[in-house]
């Protein structure tokens, strides 16, 4: 049996493996999401604090799919109380790492028995955990530094098992609040996780993003190490930098050169070739002594057809100029089907909100004066009670990640304290965007990259 078959039977999704799952992630989160559900429902808020903490000891300790949803969830105004979000926001960050004994035997597997000495150095520590996976630090016989991301065992049967839940807690949901369809996000997050499995998916991926980014020089992406990766181990350059985080009290000319260049990590890719980085959270990005900037983790990306992009920058228009029949046509290119009036001017209420920093002409803060704990809630809570009576609303499936990346790349903002013009920066992005020449630019950076093109 070859490498590559044996690999594919170790992980191979099994009903057996899905079952021990369930009852893992029943038997540790059970007790917490129930308190949750008191929390949410009755307003008990006394011990909230406590119940958050062990809620993500919890989600730490199972690893996996569900802890990926709850750090998503964690992002959305409203979604859950303020101290869950708080403590969920960090797990991806702070994930619990596997200890050396697994390290060992899942080396073996991907690299073969003498892995060891394909490396003239590997950390037995891990440098970083997260939901799928542990980086672990390592240097090349050449002397180059290395990153190693290392998938956990069981993560197909995982995923699966996970999302069943997922669809069954949506379902439950749906019954109990109207004001949001949520079937086509359990589909889109589905679809991300199961490629967020594939390490040779996501080489390409970076691969991707060297090359719709290589206009953009103070912006690094990694470069993978084909000899050392396989479908569950990915191997790249370790690029060296600091926590965006260290940077908090830096002077302000310091953190805005920083988030100058996010917002160009960003919305570059999007703008000229129809593609994100769906999961902007703090521990994707580090910063060079320069004050360059590292994107990392390109698990979750999202590509997008080039008439996507333009109903983005049509809604941009809309609000611009007030502009309604615009904002139906931008609401329908995404997917919006059979909107009411109501529903359009709710909708409206939360594009506002979103494109709010990039309409003003002028240097601000992304809250502009607003606590950053607040930030978005009052506008998602009106926008809940209105659906509420109006809806459901579907959500459709590129909504998703689209609208929660916007919302983690300003809580990144948010941290830097940054001040600057964001229209000016959002209106040189999109100044010279072409329809046709996105889709010509699309398909040669994909087929390139070996990457599929949005379908």
């Amino acid at each position: 049996m070859s490498d590559g078959a044996k690999r594919d039977k170790a992980e191979r999704n099994t009903l057996a493996r899905r079952l021990r799952r369930y009852a893992n992630v029943t038997r540790s989160v059970g007790g917490a999401a129930a308190r949750i559900a008191g929390t949410r429902a009755l307003r008990m808020g006394s011990d909230e604090k406590a119940q958050a903490a062990n809620l993500k000891a919890a989600l730490g300790g199972v690893k996996g799919p569900i802890m990926k949803v709850a750090q998503m969830l964690a992002s959305i105004p409203e979604a859950l109380p303020a101290n869950f979000a708080a403590e969920l926001a960090t797990l991806q960050t702070n994930a619990p790492p596997m200890g050396w004994p697994f390290v060992r035997r899942r080396m073996s597997v991907e690299l073969g028995p003498g892995w060891e000495g394909k490396f003239k150095t590997f950390e037995r520590e891990a440098a970083a955990a997260a939901s799928l996976g542990q980086v672990h630090r390592a240097w090349a016989k050449s002397g180059e530094a290395l990153a190693c991301k290392l998938q956990y065992p069981d993560m197909a049967s995982a995923v699966e098992a996970d999302l069943a839940q997922l669809r069954l807690i949506f379902s439950i949901y749906r019954r109990m609040d109207r004001a949001i369809d949520p079937s086509e996000m359990a589909d889109e997050i589905g679809a991300r996780l199961r490629e967020e499995l594939d390490y040779e998916r996501e080489a390409a991926h970076v691969d991707l993003y060297r090359n719709v980014l290589k206009s953009r020089p103070r912006i690094h992406v990694p470069r993978v190490i084909d000899a050392l990766s396989t479908k569950r181990l990915l191997t790249m350059s370790w690029e060296e930098g600091k926590p965006i985080l260290d940077f908090k009290s830096h002077p302000l000319e310091v953190r805005n050169t920083i988030a100058r260049h996010l917002f160009q990590a960003w919305w570059h890719p999007f703008s000229h070739f129809g593609v994100i980085h769906g999961d902007p959270h703090l521990g994707n990005y580090t910063v060079r002594e320069n004050l360059d900037l590292n994107l990392l983790d390109y698990g979750c990306v999202r590509a997008f057809k080039p008439k996507f992009v333009q109903g983005v920058i049509d809604l941009y228009r809309a609000m611009e100029r007030n502009d309604r029949d615009l904002a139906v046509h931008a609401y329908e290119t995404w997917g919006f089907n059979g909107l009411k009036n109501e529903v359009i001017d709710t909708l409206n209420i939360w594009a506002r909100f979103i494109y709010a920093p990039l309409l003003d002409h002028r240097v601000r803060t992304i809250a502009d004066g607003v606590e950053p704990g607040a930030y978005g809630r009052k506008e998602a809570f009106e926008v809940h009670k209105r659906l509420s009576q109006l809806g459901p609303v579907k959500p459709p499936r590129e909504f998703v990640f689209m609208d929660r990346a916007a919302i983690g790349l300003g809580g990144v903002f948010l941290h830097l304290a940054a001040e600057l013009n964001f229209y000016e920066l959002f209106n040189e992005e999109i100044a010279s965007f072409d329809l046709k020449t996105v889709a010509k630019r699309q398909a040669e950076a994909f087929k390139a990259s070996r990457v599929p093109l949005p379908t």
